[in-house]
């Protein structure tokens, strides 16, 4: 019986399903730019934190192609991309925005070893997924 309520004890005290945490610098799937992701609050978000690849407008580029005409002057450089990321399971929900197609879609994020991230955005039932790698 003791060796039972042991048993029982140490399985209440294992985490269930954890996600990973998914802070750092990634490098994007295309290796155009890194991403700083980090709190936010009670969440996470990931921001542009470096452009490797500049882009048509060079490192002063605005968010050109973003639906709402007010936020078109905002500089990319900074911006954050991946907002209101907050933990499910083994995985992060949020939002990710495309500032080359100026839609934003909903977002699922998950470790996949040390230096990699899936990135999943999803429009309905139907996810694109890239992979990002950890920053060097």
């Amino acid at each position: 019986m003791k060796r039972l309520l042991a048993l029982a004890a140490l399985i209440a005290a294992q985490p269930l399903l954890a996600a990973e945490p998914v802070s750092g610098r990634w490098v994007t799937a295309e290796k155009d730019a890194v991403i700083s992701i980090g709190p936010c609050g009670k969440q996470l978000c990931g921001t542009i934190a470096k452009f490797l690849v500049p882009p048509p407008q060079g490192l002063d580029q605005r968010d050109v192609n973003n639906r709402e005409e007010a936020k078109r002057s905002r500089k990319l450089l900074g911006m954050a991309i991946l907002t209101g990321f907050s933990e499910d399971g083994d995985q992060w929900r949020g939002q990710i925005y495309d500032p080359k197609s100026g839609k934003t879609y909903r977002s699922v994020i998950k470790r996949k070893g040390a230096n990699v991230l899936e990135v999943k955005g999803c429009i309905g039932p139907f996810c694109q997924t890239q992979v990002w790698r950890r920053s060097s």
